[in-house]
């Protein structure tokens, strides 16, 4: 009676994480297009993101004693962490820019494959044959997409993709470090230290000459903070949480879900289909036929491990 009662909390554990998640892609969904909508440029926009969110999460109770729980050297690794989100986004944001919406969230479903190479390393397990045919798979998915696009446009796809390997970085070692710690201050942690890294490369690009948009016009204040809080806050501390309960492999099945819901409403919202034909989205097709397919590619899946406070997703 008391495993059967244990199986159904963690059960209902692992459900609850997935539905923070599949909250978390369809607020990150949203990003692309305020991305799109906001005037400044990337640099300065991932900085105003980072600062709103960072003050927002200072009405948190309890928020610097959770901090001071945290052993000193997680705090510099979540630190380090900071660094590489803050260089995803600006990627991120530097590929919309270059290129539009749409182009941006499609190279994010790239990131898996990059975590078939980066996960290994760090879990200590071998390179799997099913991750690399993926990764073949979707080449050319790629082309379709390129070849149908702006020269611009292509400098965006090259930013978009390495926003998509600084992605995979930073969340595995996310899943590797999460444990133990509080998905509140962990994030307070992380986007403060990426705001003071842009701070510092921000201040030496201006004194380098560097001329880059930094005061948001009129429009894009409130188009800030429904980034800072509705699409970087909320799914931020959520995505931490679920974690905890949810594998690598299922996490990313998940989260490539962010590039339909950002591609649907850039359609909506922005009109972005009248600037690529059907062979970009014969090769979207392509592309996230490799990223759904490949969880299910898995022989052995992952198991739950009981653990003494909670449930923890191991994965091999």
């Amino acid at each position: 009676m008391k495993r059967a009662k244990e199986k159904y909390h963690n059960l209902n554990n692992v459900t609850k994480a997935y539905l923070q998640l599949h909250l978390c892609v369809f607020l990150w969904g949203f990003t692309a297009i305020l991305g799109k909508l906001i005037s400044v440029a990337a640099l300065s926009l991932v900085w105003w993101r980072v600062a709103f969110t960072t003050l927002s999460l200072l009405f948190v109770k309890r928020l610097f004693s959770k901090i001071r729980e945290i052993p000193r050297r997680k705090v510099g690794i979540y630190m380090f962490i900071g660094i590489l989100v803050c260089t995803h986004w600006v990627l991120f944001y530097a590929s919309i820019k270059a290129s539009n919406a749409s182009v941006g969230v499609l190279c994010m479903a790239l990131s898996p494959i990059f975590t078939a190479f980066i996960e290994p390393l760090y879990f200590r397990r071998r390179v799997l044959w099913f991750e690399i045919l993926l990764s073949l798979v979707v080449i050319p998915g790629m082309y379709l997409v390129t070849q149908n696009i702006s020269a611009s446009m292509i400098t965006g796809l090259v930013y978009g993709i390495f926003s998509a390997l600084f992605a995979s970085w930073f969340s595995t070692l996310n899943k590797k470090y999460i444990e133990h710690s509080d998905p509140v201050a962990i994030t307070f942690l992380e986007l403060g230290s990426a705001w003071i890294f842009l701070s510092v490369i921000m201040l030496v690009s201006a004194a380098a000459g560097m001329d880059f948009s930094f005061i948001p016009k009129e429009n894009d204040w409130l188009y800030l903070i429904l980034l800072s809080v509705a699409c970087t806050a909320i799914p931020y501390v959520l995505s931490l949480m679920s974690l905890k309960y949810i594998s690598v492999f299922a996490t990313n099945l998940t989260i490539n879900l962010e590039p339909v819901y950002g591609i649907f409403l850039a359609w909506i919202l922005l009109q972005e289909d009248k600037e690529v034909d059907s062979g970009f989205y014969l090769g979207v097709l392509i592309i996230l036929a490799s990223v759904f397919s490949y969880p299910f590619s898995v022989p052995t899946g992952q198991f739950l491990r009981p653990h003494p406070s909670k449930t923890v997703l191991r994965q091999y």
